[in-house]
């Protein structure tokens, strides 16, 4: 009995930590719209899924996509792990169109803490929670610009694309804590 409790507090030790991942549905603070957070190649991307009030991206750089919808607009890039429950990439502001340095942090399994900065410390963020919603039936309903990601700022690195073509959501509701 007593080897059997050394092999487990062993297997306890040696087998490491799997840490979570921001995977799925997540309302921003203000509950106005849902990001989906996906895997996209070695990183994680976020697709702004759900809006409560229908937008376009009228701020994003590039006048030529200032009329798409801000559905399906990229917002989270190449988000790479940095520590446990942590990435750290970039993150695209529609509100202003422009490209931050930041991160997201797993703070829990229906909480997920963003941060953006501006010069490396000026920084600011909100905590997202997780929401439950339900994909489109026909993906052939997302238009083509929905599918790609705002563009690059000049001297930046292209973003990943997502795993596989955005649908956009419906029917999201919040997760309990």
């Amino acid at each position: 009995m007593r080897i059997s409790y050394i092999a487990l507090s062993l297997a306890c030790v040696v087998t490491p930590a799997l840490a979570a991942e921001p995977t799925g549905d997540w309302f921003v603070e203000e509950k106005v719209s849902v990001i989906r957070v996906e895997p996209c190649g070695q990183a994680m991307c976020g697709v702004i899924g759900w809006v409560k009030t229908p937008d376009v991206d009228k701020n994003n750089p590039d006048p030529a996509k200032r009329k798409q919808s801000i559905v399906g607009v990229q917002i989270l890039r190449n988000m790479k792990p940095t520590a446990a429950n942590r990435w750290e990439g970039e993150i695209y502001n529609p509100k202003d169109g422009k490209m931050y340095s930041g991160n997201i942090t797993l703070a829990g399994p229906n909480a997920l803490k963003i941060q953006g900065c501006v010069m490396g410390f000026l920084c600011g963020g909100e905590t997202w929670s997780r929401a439950k919603c339900d994909d489109t039936q026909a993906s052939a309903q997302v238009p083509a610009a929905a599918k790609r990601p705002p563009a690059a700022p000049k001297g930046a690195a292209a973003a990943a694309a997502p795993a596989a073509p955005f649908v956009p959501l419906t029917g999201c509701r919040a997760v309990a804590p």
